[in-house]
């Protein structure tokens, strides 16, 4: 099964993006070196949880900008961010009585229901980027042209702010120990970004 999504409002994203990584780099890196990093990213001041989308050029910098300035903590520093970005779906934007609906099925139901449900909401995540849900059962995703990581260049995959987030919300709904695998990124000049779920 592979179902193809246009991509989101040209240039937009969830905030979640920037609102969640900001705590982690001030734990992190403190108040200077995150004020810094939001500054070359061109982040003027924090988007508001409740207006919708942002503007996609300045959350898409910032992660790229802290791959840049702190290499080695960013896949550390990103997955904490993905993670709390779950946590934030979760409370806020799944109703309490799906969440419980989820949890109650066996993983081999819920994970192609909530797959489908993170298709549906693609745009808040993958902003003008194309997703598309290549299987509901292994659970497979892939997002090109990727924003977050357009135009960079590794040997190793880069999205570890989405993956987190694909792996908080089914190991919180669809049974424990999902983990979520980047198997092939745009900055590898692969065709799209590939996350596969699994179970341990």
């Amino acid at each position: 099964m592979a179902t193809a999504l246009r991509p989101a409002a040209e240039g937009r994203i969830g905030p979640n993006a920037v609102l969640q990584l900001v705590p982690v780099l001030r734990d992190e890196a403190g108040e200077a070196v995150t004020a810094k990093l939001l500054a070359r990213a061109g982040v003027i001041e924090l988007p508001d949880p409740e207006a919708g989308l942002m503007e996609e050029a300045p959350a898409a910098r910032l992660h790229q900008v802290l791959r840049a300035e702190l290499p080695e903590a960013a896949p550390r520093l990103a997955r904490a961010a993905g993670l709390a970005t779950g946590d934030y779906i979760l409370a806020h934007r799944i109703p309490e009585k799906a969440q419980t609906l989820l949890r109650l099925m066996p993983a081999r139901l819920a994970a192609p229901i909530l797959a489908r449900a993170v298709a549906k909401h693609a745009w808040t995540f993958c902003g003008s980027g194309a997703f598309r849900l290549v299987s509901t059962w292994p659970v497979v995703f892939e997002i090109a042209d990727n924003p977050v990581v357009r135009g960079e260049r590794s040997d190793t995959p880069l999205c570890h702010w989405h993956a987190a987030v694909f792996e908080r919300l089914f190991s919180e709904l669809c049974g424990r120990d999902w983990r979520c695998t980047e198997v092939a990124c745009c900055a590898q000049d692969a065709s799209a970004c590939r996350f596969e779920m699994t179970r341990d």
